[in-house]
């Protein structure tokens, strides 16, 4: 949208308000204003300045209109609203810019709304840039509009009225003085000139004196009725009109730049409803964009959202499974065709590779159309962070370390190749056996030398390309599939133990505490942070909250039964007070059949050991709103808490209080999302896996980390200037 637009005020001659055009180099709307900027002029209850001669309309008193979902016209910002009606004027007929004889009337799209949409000014619609949309968006000239809604008129209505006004009144001088009330009903005055409409009629009681009146039976009635009563016939039915919109379209009205771009990845069940990803995405916009207005209005930039749909391109085995599939009870089948089938997809080492591919090449194309659009982005430093749903975490977290099967296999392979066999073998078998093992040693060699001058000949290119700064996981089954392929807690309390930091900055791990696909990241990194609580997000409304590197960690409830132990395993060992203790809640064992039994009782566990720890959760959030609930038989958290010193770590079996653990993790990844206190479990657990797109909690949380860097240079600037 980079065109460079000014525009030309008028002297009041015909037409003259329209300004000349130019073709423009930048792109954007294709059209460039010559002379001196719009003066910015506001327009109290729709009067005019005193003196003021009707004229037409000019581009900046006009105002543009879309419509989606078939609701209420929304308005253009002023940047977007005066380019559209420059495009719309050089169209030719109505407007000042006729094209010459041999040239095309045909206009380049507009760009609006933050770059994410244009519009196609001569079929009056509009439609995204960066995914595919069925419904086009309907866009309208608003000339007329209704008093106090503001909205427009229908377009063949106004134009009918506009015209017939200027064929009455043009070149007439406005009321010296103008009516700040703009509801106050013309009383006694007759109607010095009236406009038959199809339904409706206008009735002009003065020059801006304008009102619409319904000609349906039942407003006759009622017309009659308030008439007899003695009220005025404006002040009875009729709806005063405003020509021009109430604030005047200017240049400098215009969103503020792209600083970060966001991906938003879906996870299952987008087959079932392509559009899903798109309406999710369009949710977690508009909630971004009221938390940047109430928080972060002292920026000079934005975040922007783009969803990444990736699942309706592929083939996979087009419709095998569906004739495989039983007739009784269809529709439920169906449904778990379209969803489920898709962890099953991933599984297989046949389509896992067509999944991951259509993801990365569609997170690279919007990457390169954005940057192609915005050509400033990489030039002043933008950030790309990466928002995952569910199995899309999964996958986007292959397609940034490059895990395959295949690799994994190839190495287990190794392995039992590598290990000598327990059994009595002949000489001459051994002898075979140990060439075997020398050739396949110089044939590793040669491969290794072989990929070497290969990747000095042909560097090979990154799989995306972008650097990921932050990766926020929502309701993410990826501890389960990561604990899957072998992944344990180490001894180091870096992120880099499962996600390396030169790949992604920052790793974040999102979840409704009630969510049955959900898993926490933290204890496959140190074993016992299984026993401490997440972060607990707060809520967007907590005044003065507390940020969250200075959170310090605290124990959960550790007298409750773990979820799974080993029958090998001592639950009676005491470990000292200086080390924190290894009561695991959902334990990522050291055998993969306790793995596959947590994430089968995903659910029950959750429910069990999450949900039992509602109340002792709300007393531990006194860091930010002070609790004064009781939490039963462990006694009021809050007082322990206030007792408890940071020099001297609590007893391990104590029920609160902060943990000084030998070994820390440098950044907290596992952040948990508060429940409600009137949230029935079992029924949030249904709805918590897709209830993260419209949380104005959850947008506070992602825009304080993406504004973070922003955030600290404005404090900071601040400081210098005191």
């Amino acid at each position: 949208s980079g065109a460079s637009l000014r525009y030309s005020t008028g002297t009041g001659g015909e037409g003259s308000e329209g300004a000349g055009l130019a073709s423009s180099e930048s792109g954007g709307s294709g059209f460039s204003l010559a002379a001196a900027a719009l003066p910015e002029r506001r327009r109290p209850g729709g009067g005019r300045p005193r003196y003021e001669v009707v004229r037409e309309l000019g581009a900046e008193e006009v105002r543009w209109f879309y419509r989606e979902d078939r609701k209420t016209w929304k308005p253009f910002i002023g940047y977007d609203s005066l380019r559209i009606e420059l495009a719309y004027r050089a169209l030719g007929p109505g407007g000042p810019a006729e094209p010459r004889e041999g040239e095309a009337a045909a206009v380049e799209p507009v760009c609006v709304r933050s770059g994410l949409y244009e519009v196609d000014v001569a079929n009056a619609e509009s439609y995204p840039v960066y995914w595919n949309q069925t419904e086009k968006i309907p866009v309208m000239r608003g000339q007329w509009f209704i008093d106090g809604t503001w909205q427009p008129l229908e377009e063949e209505e106004s134009n009918l009225i506009e015209q017939e006004h200027l064929n009455r009144f043009k070149g007439q001088q406005l009321q010296e003085s103008f009516d700040m009330e703009v509801s106050k009903p013309v009383d006694g005055k007759e109607a010095i000139h009236s406009l038959k409409l199809s339904r409706n009629h206008v009735d002009w009681h003065s020059v801006d004196e304008v009102y619409l009146y319904s000609d349906a039976t039942t407003s006759k009635i009622a017309r009659t009725v308030t008439q007899k009563l003695g009220f005025s016939k404006a002040s009875s039915s009729g709806t005063r009109l405003h020509r021009g919109y109430v604030e005047e379209a200017t240049l400098e009205d215009k969103p503020p730049q792209t600083s970060h771009i966001v991906f938003v990845v879906h996870g299952i069940g987008q087959k079932m409803d392509q559009g899903r990803i798109i309406k999710n995405t369009a949710m977690m916009r508009d909630t971004a964009r009221k938390i940047e207005e109430k928080y972060f209005s002292n920026l000079a930039t934005h975040v922007e959202f783009l969803p990444v749909e990736w699942r309706s391109k592929l083939t996979l085995d087009g419709d095998t499974v569906d004739s495989i599939t039983p007739d009784k009870v269809r529709g439920l089948r169906d449904m778990l065709n379209s969803s489920a089938m898709d962890i099953m997809y991933y599984t297989s080492p046949l389509y896992r590779d067509e999944l991951v591919k259509g993801l990365q090449q569609e997170l690279n194309r919007l990457y390169t159309l954005f940057c192609s659009r915005n050509p400033e982005f990489e030039e002043k430093g933008g950030k790309v962070s990466i928002v995952s749903h569910s199995l899309g975490c999964v996958i986007t977290y292959d397609i940034m370390t490059g895990w395959n099967p295949v690799r994994l296999y190839e190495q287990l392979l190794q392995k039992e190749e590598e290990e000598p066999e327990d059994r009595w073998m002949s000489y001459e078998e051994q002898r075979l056996l140990e060439e075997l093992h020398i050739t396949k040693q110089r044939l590793r060699k040669i491969e290794e030398r072989l990929h070497g001058l290969k990747a000095t000949t042909i560097s090979k290119p990154p799989v995306l390309k972008f650097k990921v700064e932050n990766f926020f996981c929502m309701g993410s089954p990826l501890a389960v599939f990561l604990a899957l392929r072998g992944i344990r807690p180490g001894n180091s309390g870096s992120q880099d133990h499962i996600l390396p930091r030169t790949i992604c900055n920052r790793l974040l791990n999102i979840f409704h505490p009630t969510d049955p696909v959900a898993y926490r990241l933290e204890p496959l990194i140190l074993k016992h942070y299984s026993n401490i609580s997440p972060v607990q997000i707060h809520w967007y409304n907590t005044a003065n909250p507390l940020p969250y590197e200075h959170m310090k960690p605290s124990f959960l409830n550790p007298t409750k039964e773990p979820t799974s132990v080993t029958d090998g395993e001592s639950v009676s060992t005491v470990p000292s007070p200086t080390t924190s203790p290894v009561m695991v809640r959902r334990h990522y064992g050291e055998s993969i059949t306790n793995i596959g039994k947590a994430s089968i009782l995903g659910a029950a566990s959750i429910g069990k050991g999450l949900g039992g720890m509602l109340f002792s959760r709300f007393g531990r959030s006194s860091t930010t709103t002070p609790q004064t609930l009781e939490t039963g038989k462990d006694g009021a958290e809050g007082d322990d808490k206030k007792a408890t010193t940071v020099g001297t770590p609590p007893l391990p079996h104590s029920s609160s209080g902060f943990l000084e653990p030998i070994v820390e993790l440098e950044h907290r990844i596992d952040f948990e999302l508060r429940e409600g206190l009137v949230e029935s479990r079992y029924w949030s657990a249904v709805t918590s896996h897709t209830a993260y797109w419209s949380s104005l909690d959850i947008a506070l949380f992602l825009l304080t980390f993406m504004y973070k860097h922003d955030q600290e240079d404005t404090d900071k600037s601040s400081l210098d200037t005191i």
